[in-house]
């Protein structure tokens, strides 16, 4: 038994309770006039986890609220069972193909006047979201998918059945059939109630889809975060606010495509099932083609596969495409991710860093209104030019490892040793490129919060990347960092195939010696350079990192629809 003290008013709700409006305040009440006293009825909408009131009160009394009888949701799914059973003996079909829909609700809302004077029937579709049942007459609230086009408008409208209009048998029929969450269709014509709440007052219903689950009262506070994952048709349903964070993710990658559509990129489909896997040092997910009885790859990168096409004559191409890793899971990786990337002839990595400016920079602030945005606890400014800092420098910056000094695998070793502060766990790392890598991520990093280029990196660290040709144990390569994020990496592309082969080669012989993450040799790949490339740069972005910082996530599952779960069983 619960205790409540003061006035309530607690309105009826067919087919589930709404927590509006549980008026406690006093002073609320008493502008109300005489209590108004509404049984909450036992039904099957919301799930009942928070209240079924059963409700006799007086102002000042105590109220004994007993939550005994309030039913599973198992029971709740049995009612609803029993509704769709009687609507398909009545000859209604639960569930048909098609709506004569007319009007989107967003469309009647920004036209409201107009079509009001009109007094012209319409036919608006959506789900239900609320019922107020008030004797013959009921009030409801229901959504179609429209929210937000144009700009601030909720895509929710009410509706208002009355039994004299409907007629007591249709009505009734109402009463007895829908629910919350149920999919409805509802002519009538559009007026205002005395609280200028903008409804349709409803001459005829249709059913569109019966809901045989009730919607969940309280989604956002879940403990579990991971069933938010697991169901995020609900998370979606029940939080707007994650509806919008992928309306945002949408508009990020429209406005990428555009920003390289305008300036002569052309987009491009390459293969996911690769017979060698390569563009990147991961670990890849193998599959096997009962065709050929052969194993076969998913993609890593779209890398190899962009360039052939450079070979083959095109200036500038891009991809929107899905990549696979078979690698650890944390907020900043997930096994499946999405990422850009574009391939730029007779360009370099000095070209990328002031094209990526432009491009982000335009992105951002057709995005979030301003180059200075908020992500978790740090404000930033990604206001061009964007700080450059080289790999030598970060490294002896926040490790204390001058790498013009420290130039081996061993030296590199015993320079780690020394200093009591860097503890790595090396296991499966061998090679110098793999080490300096293992460092920098877990010391140098993170430290990064302000938009930055990370650039002249150990030419052991990126394969494909062409050497500079003042310093060949440098390369001409990006990363861009941003509050320990890596959102790209870039660089000149490697386009001699004999330095390409050795290097291939040397990635080769590390994995011999234990290095678990490596790149290999694709011969096929070595023989379109040897046809010739022109000197090329390239860039890739993950998708997935940058609309985490865009819309403030913590981790980029947020901004994954479906991010990749462990199994419940």
């Amino acid at each position: 038994m619960w205790a409540v003290s003061g006035s309530l008013c607690v309105e009826k709700t067919m087919g589930g309770v709404s927590m509006f409006p549980l008026l406690i305040s006093l002073g609320l009440c008493q502008r109300l006039g005489p209590t108004k006293v509404c049984t909450a009825i036992k039904g099957s909408g919301v799930i009942p986890e928070l209240l079924l009131f059963l409700v006799v009160f007086n102002y000042n009394k105590e109220v004994s609220i007993n939550l005994n009888n309030m039913p599973t949701l198992e029971e709740l799914r049995k009612t609803r069972l029993k509704k769709l059973d009687a609507l398909k003996k009545a000859g209604v079909n639960p569930y048909p193909s098609k709506t004569k829909k007319t009007h989107g609700i967003n469309e009647v809302i920004s036209d409201f006047n107009n079509l009001v004077k009109t007094k012209k029937k319409i036919i608006l579709a959506g789900r239900i979201r609320a019922i107020r049942e008030h004797g013959k007459s009921t009030f409801l609230n229901f959504e179609d998918g429209s929210a937000g086009s144009p700009q601030g408008c909720s895509g929710k409208i009410q509706a208002y059945l009355k039994e004299d209009i409907l007629g007591e048998k249709k009505y009734k029929a109402f009463l007895d059939s829908f629910d919350i969450g149920d999919f409805a269709e509802f002519t009538g014509i559009l007026c205002k109630t005395r609280t200028g709440e903008r409804t349709v007052e409803v001459s005829d219903y249709k059913i569109l889809a019966k809901s045989l689950r009730p919607l969940p009262e309280k989604w956002h506070g879940l403990k579990d975060i991971e069933e938010r994952y697991r169901k995020r048709y609900l998370d979606l349903l029940m939080n707007p606010e994650v509806k919008e964070v992928f309306k945002v993710r949408s508009k990020i990658l429209k406005l990428l495509r555009e920003y390289l559509d305008d300036n002569g990129f052309l987009e491009m489909e390459t293969s996911v099932l690769q017979p060698i896997y390569g563009g990147a040092s991961a670990r890849p997910f193998i599959t096997h083609l009962k065709a050929l009885d052969k194993d076969f790859y998913l993609r890593i990168s779209d890398e190899l596969y962009l360039k052939r096409l450079i070979v083959g004559g095109f200036d500038k191409v891009y991809e929107v495409s899905k990549d696979f890793r078979n690698e650890g899971i944390d907020k900043q990786h997930n096994p499946e991710f999405t990422q850009i990337e574009f391939y730029w002839a007779y360009a370099d990595y000095n070209d990328l860093m002031k094209f990526a400016e432009k491009m982000l920079s335009h992105v951002i602030k057709e995005v979030c209104g301003s180059l200075k945005i908020e992500f978790e606890e740090n404000k930033l400014d990604f206001a061009p030019p964007w700080k450059r800092i080289t790999y030598r420098d970060l490294l002896l910056k926040y490790a204390g490892i001058d790498i013009d000094k420290v130039k081996t695998e061993e030296e590199l070793k015993k320079a780690i040793s020394l200093k009591k502060e860097l503890k790595l766990d090396l296991k499966g790392i061998v090679g110098y490129g793999p080490m300096l890598d293992a460092l920098y991520k877990e010391y140098c990093r993170p430290k990064i919060i302000q938009p930055t280029f990370l650039i002249d990196h150990p030419a052991e660290l990126m394969p494909l990347a062409k050497r500079k040709e003042e310093n060949p144990l440098r390369i001409q390569s990006i990363q861009l960092l941003v509050s320990g994020y890596e959102l790209v990496k870039a660089y000149t592309e490697l386009n001699d195939p004999q330095d390409q082969k050795e290097r291939w080669l040397e990635q080769e012989g590390l994995a011999k010696k234990g290095l678990q993450e490596h790149e290999v040799l694709d011969e096929d790949y070595i023989e379109a350079l040897e046809y010739g490339m022109p000197p090329t740069a390239g860039f890739g972005i993950g998708i997935d990192r940058l609309t985490a910082i865009l819309t403030n996530q913590h981790s980029i599952r947020d901004v994954i629809l479906f991010p990749f779960m462990k199994p419940k069983n």
